[in-house]
């Protein structure tokens, strides 16, 4: 998850076993009687449905939830410069003594047959650890009595957070099914079974405290059922059943200053999940509508800036070039009122609405531009993967000193010229004040050892020319690269752009 901030300075955490962390317990308080003027008032208490005992519902239910252990291979650097434009350089000149070295790990969650064959739910990021790096080796599903059994994963969705397995055994097991989410009220009993910490068969109970909760994190999936039953980490993936025994919310995240459960825990609704784990049963991508912009939520300070109701509509910071949104003509400030008729509100997000459309929909949107209501017609695109939503939404900082992915396969750049550089975007372009039609690479990168950093090149510059040849990608400034390496030429002439200052020719020294 994105790092939120929250007044008390909460944090939340994904649910994932293995945390050595404090527990947290306490004695909830018993029911007051209020007074006012001395007169004494009526107690308000449930006639019914506050059960006696969960122990029944909980026999039934628990054989059902089961424990998920993953094995992972991580690689493990042991070059210094692990992580920077110079670690493959670093590998060649050390004869490949710096090449990462694999080691195990492992993660612990939870999760819940959903049918007699073996099909299990759980969160993607119990099988999938947000750790790039790790490699999923191999599934372990173990059972209330102990039985354990070897899983595959059938399909997963980072963007829902949602994971199928698939038990490896031709037994008839004990399942439950999801309910209707859509029907919880505040204050509804609910239990929660799960693995918290690797403790197996855990039960816990609470209310429901509050649907649809928008953290405040982003995306398209943002809208969860919270509860105060004790949630930690381990319970990931597991269910969140109502009193008639239905999964009505799959348990994912918390908020906590210390990492243990402090009555503020996290469910997808089962209205969300159970379309989604359909198709990933079934195999089938999740394909999901996409606008195309930045959004940013109307505060206070922007509803009275613009004189209008806060809490209503979502305002438009950026309109990614070439997108469905652009097309549609949507712009900066504008503020999106209502899609596809349904009205934008903190619960009920612009991101939300239009994920949950296919691509291709042709869908009304409704938005306040200057004071003026306007409404425009949007063909939808194809959601990204959340790892190119996330290139997207990257921005090129030219002083910042934190190493980017390197520009070129071979390194012959970064090891003739000490340079990493990477294509040239729109969106870097916007970041360095130059045109959008600018052509050229960006320099990332700079060894502080090369004769282009004693010359004054750095992060951010453009190289518009090498010896006097357009490079407008990567691959045609390796190609010039290589032709002065192989002509026998000890220096490359530059031509390099320094955002608004004139282009520059620079000769700079091969290696």
């Amino acid at each position: 998850m994105n790092k939120v901030r929250y007044v008390y300075g909460l944090s939340s955490a994904l649910l994932v076993g293995g945390a050595t962390i404090s527990l947290i317990t306490g004695q909830p308080l018993g029911a007051q009687v209020a007074q006012n003027d001395g007169a004494v008032m009526d107690r308000v208490v449930p006639v019914a449905g506050a059960p006696a005992s969960f122990a029944d519902l909980t026999a039934q239910l628990q054989p059902a939830v089961v424990n998920i252990a993953t094995r992972q291979r991580v690689e493990v650097s042991n070059n210094p410069f692990a992580g920077t434009p110079f670690a493959e350089l670093f590998n060649r000149r050390q004869g490949g003594n710096g090449q990462p070295q694999t080691r195990e790990a492992q993660s612990l969650g939870s999760g819940f047959i959903i049918s007699a064959d073996g099909y299990v739910v759980t969160n993607n990021h119990v099988i999938n650890p947000p750790d790039s790096r790790a490699k999923l080796e191999s599934i372990t599903v173990t059972l209330p009595d102990g039985t354990e059994y070897e899983a595959d994963l059938v399909g997963a969705d980072a963007a829902s957070d949602l994971a199928v397995l698939k038990i490896r055994s031709s037994n008839t097991f004990p399942f439950v099914k999801f309910g209707d989410s859509s029907a919880a009220r505040v204050g509804d009993w609910v239990v929660a079974i799960g693995n918290p910490f690797g403790l197996g068969g855990t039960v816990t109970s609470g209310i429901i405290s509050a649907v649809y909760r928008n953290t405040g994190q982003g995306g398209a999936y943002d809208r969860y059922i919270q509860t105060d039953a004790s949630i930690n980490r381990g319970n990931s993936g597991g269910p969140l059943f109502d009193m008639r025994g239905n999964v009505i919310g799959i348990n994912n995240a918390i908020f906590s200053p210390s990492g243990g459960s402090v009555g503020i825990g996290f469910a997808i609704p089962a209205e969300i999940a159970a379309p989604i784990v359909e198709q990933l049963k079934a195999g089938r991508e999740i394909e999901r509508g996409y606008l195309g912009v930045g959004l940013a939520p109307i505060n206070e300070d922007i509803a009275a800036s613009l004189g209008i109701e806060k809490r209503r509509g979502e305002f438009v910071q950026t309109v990614q070039d070439d997108s469905p949104a652009a097309r549609a003509g949507l712009k900066p400030g504008d503020i999106i009122m209502r899609v596809n008729g349904k009205e934008v509100t903190a619960d009920q997000t612009v991101s939300f609405l239009v994920a949950n459309l296919v691509p291709g929909a042709q869908v009304p949107v409704e938005l306040l531009r200057d004071g003026k209501k306007l409404a425009v017609n949007v063909t939808l695109g194809k959601r990204p993967t959340e790892a190119e939503l996330q290139q997207q939404s990257q921005t090129f900082d030219p002083d910042s000193e934190e190493p980017i992915a390197p520009g070129t396969s071979d390194g012959t750049i970064e090891e003739k010229l000490g340079l990493q550089v990477i294509p040239m975007t729109a969106q870097i372009a916007r970041s360095l004040g130059v045109p959008a039609e600018t052509k050229g690479v960006v320099i990332g990168a700079v060894d502080p050892n090369s004769d282009a950093a004693r010359k004054g090149l750095r992060r951010g510059d453009i190289i518009l020319s090498a010896n006097y040849q357009d490079v407008a990608s990567v691959e045609a400034l390796l190609a010039q690269v290589k032709a002065a390496t192989t002509e026998g030429r000890e220096a490359i002439l530059l031509r390099v752009q320094r955002r608004t200052t004139p282009p520059a020719f620079i000769p700079v020294r091969l290696r």
